[in-house]
């Protein structure tokens, strides 16, 4: 094994030759097609250049960083006739500016949040305050997504921090009022909500958050766990109609992470334990590929050739670098290491002969898989302290600026 810090200069190493082919092919764009060496556009607001800015910034890239600032001081601008996801624009988008602004201090950053921050407010004018799934930032419309009049409670409740951290720099009040929204009870609604559903209908309870997290651990303890046969592996699967679907994403490999976090912050010590299963199954959906690689899901640990693709997804990383930093124990590190590679997403991770190269490299590579095995490697605990940052959903560390030194238990 090669020692921790020539580790993180090979994160280093691979940050610079994807962003040596990003700056090459598809400058300005939203994505890198690494084999074909041209571009995808999904908003067409340089999406990967924005959800590297903290990357480089935290790998000390100060030259691939100064030349990206000057893109977004003379290049990026959101007066732009173009429906963009609001979940993915808040995650990857402001999240990204706010975070690049608090590692800075740098208010062009902040200027361009405030900007992108005040175009995504349309898609709150709904009866409800649930927001719509789009909206078109140049126009100021914003509307349902076009298969559904729902909205997904995964997205619309995963984009707290930004619009809250964003009240809080501007002291604006209009975004803290959307987080007031979100502060419901969530756990007892069905997985869409209507964008229209009144108010009236939700319980919005501030101090019962941390019950119904709880409760949403303790109903995935009991209704959603299993174990393969005969490893023994843990696994979470979904429960649809009553009945359980053994499946398991590669996007659920976020939970161990979680787990180990509240735990930290003094959760029950079980909750630890069910984070070092769910590691180890995440880990051996890696170990157990012919490529080393993970496939998109796991049915019962068995992959059907739909699931096979990888898309460098950063989860289990980001779980790894969360249990390594709250045990020490160096296996994480190695597991890490196993699964540093790159740069374009595949088809088939069970043929190291023939992968299927789907010749697009993900801005999340960049924005986030990158950025926590750089974490994961690095020996300084304060690099990104997790006592004074949080991490959003597009691993964009923010500043943890309310926090008292009380044990959450007391506030149960």
């Amino acid at each position: 094994h090669l020692k921790a810090v020539d580790r993180v200069e090979a994160v280093r190493e691979a940050f610079r030759h994807a962003w040596k082919g990003y700056k090459a092919f598809a400058w300005g764009h939203d994505e890198l097609k690494p084999i074909s060496k041209t571009h995808g556009e999904w908003f067409g607001l340089g999406l990967t250049l924005i959800d590297a800015l903290d990357t480089m910034w935290i790998l000390g890239l100060k030259d691939e960083f100064a030349e990206a600032r000057k893109w977004v001081e003379t290049e990026l601008f959101f007066s732009k006739n173009v429906d963009v996801n609001l979940f993915e624009s808040t995650i990857r988008i402001l999240g990204g500016l706010l975070s690049t602004y608090h590692l800075t201090g740098d208010t062009l950053f902040l200027d361009k949040a405030v900007n992108i921050g005040s175009r995504l407010m349309p898609a709150f004018k709904t009866p409800s305050k649930i927001p719509y799934s789009d909206v078109n930032i140049g126009k100021g419309t914003a509307h349902p997504p076009r298969w559904t009049t729902d909205s997904t409670v995964a997205e619309v409740t995963s984009i707290q921090l930004e619009f809250r951290e964003l009240s809080r720099l501007t002291k604006d009040p209009q975004y803290q009022v959307l987080y007031f929204y979100y502060c419901i009870n969530i756990i007892s609604l069905a997985n869409l909500i209507s964008a229209n559903q009144m108010l009236s209908t939700m319980h919005v309870y501030l101090s019962r958050l941390l019950e119904d997290y709880l409760q949403a651990i303790e109903g995935v303890r009991k209704n959603l766990l299993r174990q393969t046969s005969p490893s023994k592996l843990t696994f979470v699967g979904e429960l649809s109609n009553g009945r359980l679907n053994p499946k398991m994403d590669h996007l659920v490999c976020f939970l161990p992470g979680t787990l180990a976090l509240g735990a930290h912050n003094g959760l029950p010590a079980d909750h630890m334990e069910l984070a070092l299963q769910l590691m180890e199954t995440c880990h051996q959906m890696y170990a157990q590929m012919e490529t080393g690689l993970s496939p998109e899901i796991c049915r019962n640990c068995v992959q059907t050739p739909a699931d096979r693709h990888n898309l460098l997804r950063p989860e289990t990383v980001e779980s790894l670098f969360y249990m390594y930093r709250f045990t020490k124990d160096s296996k994480y590190r190695d597991w890490g290491w196993d699964i540093l590679g790159g740069y374009t997403s595949i088809g088939n991770v069970r043929d190291p002969l023939n992968p299927a190269p789907r010749d697009k490299m993900e801005s999340f590579f960049l924005g986030e898989t990158l950025k926590y095995l750089f974490l994961l490697f690095s020996d300084d605990n304060e690099l990104i302290s997790l006592d004074k940052y949080v991490f959003n959903t597009e691993a964009h560390p923010l500043p943890i600026c309310v926090r008292t030194s009380v044990n959450v238990n007391d506030l149960m």
